[in-house]
């Protein structure tokens, strides 16, 4: 089972020397990857139900990946997620093929469709697209990392006659990870996607999630190969919990940074020694168990 680290870039870590403590931390401790969270903005008043205040510090994915790509070596730089209808896919693919070459070819690109009404209308972008904007965008992404000669004609992304260097590092291209559970994002994962990744489930949550999966099998398109399945647990986990998570067919766990406080409060900055005891716990327990 490969171990990920979440929230690399908000709360705690975003504070820059933090963020890059943390990360240096974990891979010496033998995490596989670091990941990034994404809100552009977040709705004020808080909804009810939204564990994200609006007040909470999120630095941006690529930068914040940037960053730590120049403190770090070994680790795997994950964006978790990307809401890729709220971005435009030209210079998106720009940024991360260039965080790709600046990391020595360690970024997971990680892409979902966003589910916050006041995210899409301070942008601009109808919520209604965003499925339809989300695959036009992944083609759109893949041309431009993949193509010699980069040619897309899609209804919400379309060029020719162009080029981008440097391309990434990964060749076609760094592994497109779509994340979601409702049935549309689990389809395009499947259609689209090198991996899933599911966030905040529990054993039985995941274990529906990885049926429906299975049932899409038989469409996904050869050339893709396997899917592979990336979970944030929804609490602690322990030698046996991450056992069954790899009965389900999970091969990578990105563990929330305080997997033990309440819902509520998972994602408010804290000091960051508490970060560092989860750190080694998942260390001793299960990473090196």
């Amino acid at each position: 089972m490969k171990i990920g680290l979440f929230a690399i870039n908000y709360g705690t870590c975003a504070d820059p020397e933090q963020s890059v403590r943390v990360a240096r931390y974990a891979e010496a401790a033998g995490f596989e990857s670091v990941w990034t969270g994404e809100h552009l903005v977040l709705p004020d008043p808080q909804p009810p139900g939204f564990s994200m205040p609006p007040t909470l510090p999120l630095l941006d994915t690529v930068v914040a990946l940037t960053l730590v790509a120049a403190h770090t070596t070994t680790i795997k730089l994950g964006s978790g997620i990307v809401v890729l209808p709220l971005r435009n896919p030209v210079v998106l693919a720009k940024e991360l093929a260039s965080v790709d070459v600046v990391s020595g070819g360690r970024l997971i690109a990680g892409f979902g469709a966003g589910y916050v009404p006041a995210e899409f209308a301070a942008v601009g972008i109808p919520l209604a697209e965003r499925g339809a904007r989300t695959a036009d965008y992944i083609r759109a992404i893949r041309a431009l990392w993949s193509m010699d000669r980069p040619e897309y004609h899609g209804r919400y992304a379309a060029f020719e006659g162009i080029d981008a260097h440097p391309r990434p590092v990964q060749r076609p291209g760094p592994p497109i990870v779509l994340g979601g559970e409702a049935p549309a994002a689990l389809r395009r994962a499947v259609l689209m996607a090198d991996g899933w990744y599911g966030f905040n489930l529990d054993p039985a949550e995941t274990a529906e999630c990885v049926h429906t999966l299975d049932r899409l099998r038989d469409q996904r398109p050869p050339e893709l190969g396997r899917l592979s399945i990336t979970v944030t647990p929804s609490g602690p986990v322990d030698k046996a919990s991450v056992e069954r998570y790899a009965e389900l067919g999970v091969d990578r766990l990105v563990l929330l940074p305080r997997p033990d406080a309440p819902p509520g409060e998972r994602h408010r900055p804290v000091p960051v020694e508490q970060i560092l005891h989860a750190i080694d716990r998942a260390a001793a327990e299960i990473i090196d168990a």
